[in-house]
Parts: C-alpha cells; sequence; structure tokens
C-alpha cells in the first residue's frame, strides 16, 4: 500500500481504537545503512489544522501527527538563529529533516521536500488557494523542485531558502514581508529578487518582517517597520504600507559580517560566526537586552554578553533566548506570561541565566509569541511561558508556567524504543516536536 493511501485511510477512520500513526516518509531502501524510526508529535490548540491529525481537536499533551523512516545518518535543516544545526549524537551527514510552525500553520521539511498544513487565510499554505489543509500536504509548486534546505513559517505568509541559494515566498503581501515590490497576498511560491551578491545562506521571519543573509555575512531585511527600527533601515520606518520595506535593504549600519538572525515581533538579532549577538528595534519591554527601554533602529552588541559565546538566538513576540557554547540559556525582554523560566513574573532588562535549567546540557532553544522551549543533549523537552492554550504540552498547568517544566510523553506498546528529542516549535497556540524513537 503507498503512502499516500495508507495516510488517507487513518484520516478517515472516525474508530477511537485506531492507533495506527501515518507513515508520511519512508526513505529508499537501503540494506547497508540502518534506519532511524522519527516522529512528528503535535499537541495544543488545533482549531484550524495546526496539529495535522485530520480534524479540530486540542491536544494536552504530545501525540503522534506522522511518522517518518529515515536513514540512521539523518541530520537536521538549518534553523533561524542557529550558527549550525543541532545533530543527534554521532550523527554528521545524510538526509535533512526539519519542522516549523507560523501562528496558525506548520510544516515539515524532509530530503528537500516540503510538506505544510494548517490555516491556510492568505494563501501561507502556497497550494494556490486560501483553503486550509487538516492533514500534512506535500507543496510539489515547480519553483520549489530545485530542493529547498530551510523553511521559516511567519504570521501570515512563509518563507523558503533553495538548495540553490534562492529565497522563495507567498501568503500575505499587505507588510511588505513577501519581499516583492507590490503588497498583495502571493498564493503560490514566487521568487525574491534581491540585489544582492552571491547566494543566500540563511533566513529568518516572524510576523510581519522577514531577514536574510548571504553566504558572505551582508544581512538584509524587508517588511513591517512602523518607526521602531526593526529592519535597521534608519528611523521613520519605511515608505509603504505600516512604514514598511517591499523590497530586500541591506543592512549597512551593521559593521561586522554575520551568520545567523532570528525576527523577533517588533525587533532583530544577528549573530556572527565568532558568536557575538547584535540588536536592534523595539524595546518597550527590554527586548533588546541593554538595561534600558529605547528603541533604537541601530544595530549595538548587547552587552553583559562579551564573555559569552552565543551558538543560537531565539525570538518571540517580545522575549529572547540565547544558548551559549557551554549548554546555558540566557533570557530577557518581556516576562509577564513566564516566558523567560525565570521564578518571577516581570520584565527583564538583560539577559540573565536562567537558573532552573543550569544542571541540564541545552543544544537548542526556541520561542513563541509568549512561551519557551529547550531541549538537552540527552533528548529531554523542557517547556514554560503561556500555557492557555495547552501549548506546553503538560496538562493541569496555570495558564501562567514560570519554571520550566519537562514535557513527558505516554508509553507506547510499539517496540520503537524511547523518545529523545531532536527538534521543536512553537505557533501562537500550538507546538510539535521531532522526536527519534531510540532502542
Amino acid at each position: 500500500m503507498s503512502i499516500r493511501s495508507s495516510f488517507a485511510r487513518y484520516l478517515s477512520s472516525s474508530s477511537a481504537a485506531v492507533t495506527t500513526i501515518p507513515l508520511l516518509f519512508q526513505a529508499p531502501s537501503d540494506t547497508s545503512t540502518p534506519i532511524s524510526n522519527l516522529q512528528i508529535l503535535s499537541w495544543g490548540r488545533g482549531t484550524t489544522g495546526q496539529l495535522g491529525t485530520g480534524k479540530e481537536e486540542t491536544r494536552y499533551y504530545p501525540s503522534p501527527t506522522a511518522s517518518l523512516i529515515l536513514p540512521s545518518t539523518f541530520r537536521l535543516t538549518p534553523n533561524q538563529g542557529c550558527l549550525s544545526p543541532s545533530l543527534p549524537p554521532n550523527i554528521t551527514s545524510g538526509l535533512k529533516v526539519g519542522i516549523s510552525c507560523g501562528l496558525f500553520h506548520s510544516s515539515v521539511l524532509i530530503d528537500g521536500k516540503l510538506w505544510v498544513w494548517g490555516k491556510g487565510d492568505g494563501g501561507r499554505l502556497g497550494f494556490g488557494n486560501e483553503d486550509s489543509l487538516f492533514v500534512p500536504t506535500r507543496n510539489e509548486n515547480e519553483m520549489l523542485s530545485e530542493g529547498v534546505s530551510s523553511v521559516a513559517l511567519g504570521g501570515l505568509h512563509s518563507i523558503v531558502l533553495t538548495q540553490e541559494g534562492k529565497v522563495y515566498s507567498w501568503g500575505y503581501g499587505g507588510f511588505g514581508a513577501l519581499g516583492h515590490s507590490v503588497y498583495h497576498r502571493e498564493l503560490l511560491p514566487r521568487l525574491v529578487e534581491g540585489n544582492w551578491t552571491g547566494k543566500i545562506s540563511h533566513i529568518a521571519t516572524s510576523g510581519a518582517h522577514t531577514s536574510a543573509i548571504t553566504d558572505t555575512g551582508d544581512l538584509y531585511t524587508w517588511g513591517r517597520d512602523e518607526g521602531d527600527g526593526r529592519l535597521g533601515l534608519g528611523s521613520g520606518g519605511g515608505p509603504g504600507e505600516g512604514g514598511s520595506f517591499a523590497v530586500p535593504s541591506k543592512v549597512t549600519a551593521l559593521p561586522v559580517p554575520v551568520k545567523a538572525v532570528a525576527c523577533g515581533g517588533f525587533f532583530t538579532m544577528a549573530l556572527t560566526q565568532e558568536g557575538a549577538l547584535w540588536s536592534w528595534g523595539a524595546n518597550s519591554n527590554f527586548e533588546l537586552g541593554r538595561g534600558n527601554n529605547i528603541s533604537d533602529w541601530h544595530p549595538t552588541l548587547i552587552p553583559g554578553l562579551e564573555n559569552k559565546c552565543i551558538t543560537q538566538i531565539a525570538c518571540g513576540g517580545y522575549h529572547s533566548l540565547a544558548l551559549t557554547d557551554k549548554g546555558e540559556v540566557l533570557s530577557w525582554g518581556h516576562g509577564g506570561h513566564g516566558q523567560l523560566g525565570h521564578p518571577f513574573i516581570k520584565n527583564q532588562q538583560v539577559p540573565l541565566i536562567i537558573e532552573a535549567l543550569a544542571n541540564e546540557n541545552i543544544v537548542y532553544v526556541t520561542c513563541g509569541g509568549s512561551s519557551s522551549a529547550a531541549i538537552t543533549d540527552k533528548g529531554k523537552l523542557y517547556m514554560w511561558g503561556n500555557a492557555r492554550d495547552c501549548q506546553l504540552g503538560v496538562p493541569g498547568l496555570p495558564d501562567t508556567q514560570a519554571s520550566p517544566v519537562e514535557v513527558k510523553f505516554l508509553s507506547e506498546d510499539d517496540g520503537l524504543g524511547s523518545y529523545h528529542v531532536v527538534s521543536v516549535a512553537i505557533g501562537a497556540s500550538h507546538a510539535m516536536c521531532l522526536v527519534w524513537r531510540q532502542d
């Protein structure tokens, strides 16, 4: 039976007794290469299909959405804000896989092929319409035929980077976040025609602005600005709707080449190869980590991190997490939902180590709008922050969960072994993770 037909049969069944997990992808058989069993688990509120389960539902804890059978040499796709992808132990090369969440849509990227699902308003799924999809569906648009290397999902739009170093975008274009010279929506993937030299090596996006880095370290930004300076292109905002810049512009105020970038709600962070972190944009909630709440469009090194080597930066709506080469996690910005992971519910002006994670070696972090997550080197998943929609994956939590809690997984009598989390992504009211089932 084909993968497509078995997947459809699973979703069409209404029996509560059906426990088979649909197989979304199976790598070609090669007896010389051991295989790995991976699963996509999702949880939280899925009223618009973002959980990928085929129906509207709320999941209180992580439950399987799909399974993948990959060569044991698989590795993760590059993630926005990361200097390099975090790898499972002893994995150095092979087929790539990665997940991403927008506000109300989700994706998985496997071997250069893209599956998307969730809310379709604005054309954010890229199928030529605005229909929502409740199961993972492959986008086979010819623009993506050369292979996708990384994905960044925004609020009402999607951005991908191809293996040839080209950027494509689609969805709602009213704020200029698509990078085209017009502000209307794009229902299908469209090439972003920037004036950069060379190829793009890294992308990031958020609700209304986007960033891209060239292979020589130049940073380009586009989208909404509103005078807060999030694009790093000057004060006063841009000429378009909502103070936007509809086409990519080089951030000439950034004096050094950068390797990774992350977009917050109204601010931006960039990371150099040496682990130095720069910030700019809105700062009313201390998003920039500078010790004051003065917004500033000038890229500036974050003080207090001079003796830290940052390997990843993740940005939420109004807060950020930074991961060091020592496995430490620092947070700052808005803390009203507990998203900073400290024992107090208040804003944090400068980067502060999350002491609750001090005994763990963290290898990956991510942010939702007002929630946060971290993965340890042993594959454990911790989450904290806004729990109102069950997006932290632990039933019974208060709406505001300030202390990181370990997400537990239901025991399955499937013979696949324990759960080792390798990636996690958070949307507005849902989350999902990629787990490696180890014997």
